[in-house]
């Protein structure tokens, strides 16, 4: 697909918001059935801790970086759009575009449910339909702890989020691989070996408990 240029490089973000926030109305919008005409890339950056960034400078209202985020898609093409029936813009994000940063655990064993709140709000509990995916960095061998959202949107698990899950985590035995990993929903969802090896082919989330 041919990159179209932004009409509007020096986009004023109080009118961005405004043109966003016709379009999302309440709750999350359609926007996976979107295809508008006008494509652009806007100067917005999301960073790895989540901070939003427009035009270099972080956005400090958070209403602000809510509405945007319900009206964010990720296409086919990997990267991530805010979308309207009007305008679709790209933007850049650094690792995830949602950032999980609240953990909440009900039951025990095998009944445990655990549901996660992102920085902006989005709620999502683990299951099958939305497992655990840790992704390993093949240089450092550091863990990016990734769980779908919404639509093709992932959240990447912050790192105090992340010890709170290894704390609850247990051992099993998967592929004759000894692991560490939480069960949600009656699902096992692996965050990592105990041998020290850095991976497994992928880890992310096993067999249904």
């Amino acid at each position: 697909m041919a990159e179209r240029g932004n009409d509007k490089p020096h986009l004023d973000i109080a009118d961005l918001a405004e043109r966003m926030s016709a379009a999302a109305g309440r709750g999350y919008p359609p926007v996976e059935q979107w295809h508008p005409a006008h494509e652009g890339v806007i100067d917005m950056r999301i960073t790895a801790d989540g901070t939003w960034l427009y035009q270099g400078s972080p956005i400090q209202r958070a209403a602000m970086v809510r509405l945007f985020a319900t009206v964010l898609r990720r296409d086919d093409d990997g990267h991530h759009y805010l979308v309207t029936p009007a305008e679709k813009q790209r933007i850049t994000v650094d690792v995830a575009p949602l950032h999980i940063v609240e953990m909440f655990r009900e039951g025990t064993g095998e009944a445990q449910k655990l549901a996660f709140r992102t920085l902006t709000d989005d709620m999502v509990v683990l299951d099958d339909a939305h497992r655990l995916r840790v992704e390993i960095d093949p240089e450092s061998g550091e863990p990016t702890p990734l769980v779908p959202v919404r639509g093709n949107l992932r959240a990447i698990i912050l790192r105090s989020v992340f010890y709170d899950l290894v704390d609850i985590a247990e051992e099993r035995e998967v592929d004759g691989v000894t692991v560490q990993g939480v069960t949600s929903e009656g699902v096992f969802h692996i965050i990592g070996r105990l041998d020290g090896t850095p991976h497994l082919d992928r880890l992310d989330g096993g067999r249904g408990a």
